[in-house]
């Protein structure tokens, strides 16, 4: 389970960095993918790039605490942390998104991010 833990919130802190990356460098890809298209003809620009550095800090975040920090305050961050994807379901939903998009990334994202927080607190 040590393993499992460790493996999963090393992934989830490595996807969150990704994320960031994504949406600083490769902005209207990124927003499409999120489940709410950047306009084409707005400024969105801004708004995604908070949303890339938002996105990577949580991943360094994350990973300065699992590193220097240890097992409980990285499981603490993640349950904190949950609540993006939450707020993510529930932006993509009031914003014209799939229904598909909302539950099948952001909310199993949360559901993910949970378990990984239940598992290093279980360590």
């Amino acid at each position: 389970m040590t393993i499992t833990a460790y493996t999963l919130a090393v992934v989830l802190n490595v996807f969150c960095l990704f994320l960031g990356y994504r949406f600083l460098f490769q902005p209207a890809a990124a927003a499409a993918g999120y489940g709410v298209p950047a306009d084409p003809g707005g400024d969105a620009g801004a708004y995604l790039a908070v949303k890339g550095v938002r996105d990577g800090t949580l991943g360094l975040v994350g990973l300065a605490l699992l590193a220097f920090a240890g097992v409980r305050a990285e499981a603490g961050f993640m349950l904190a942390v949950a609540l993006v994807p939450l707020g993510d379901t529930l932006l993509v939903l009031r914003h014209g998104g799939t229904k598909a998009v909302a539950f099948g990334i952001h909310f199993a994202t949360a559901v993910v991010v949970l378990i990984g927080a239940g598992l290093l607190f279980a360590l």
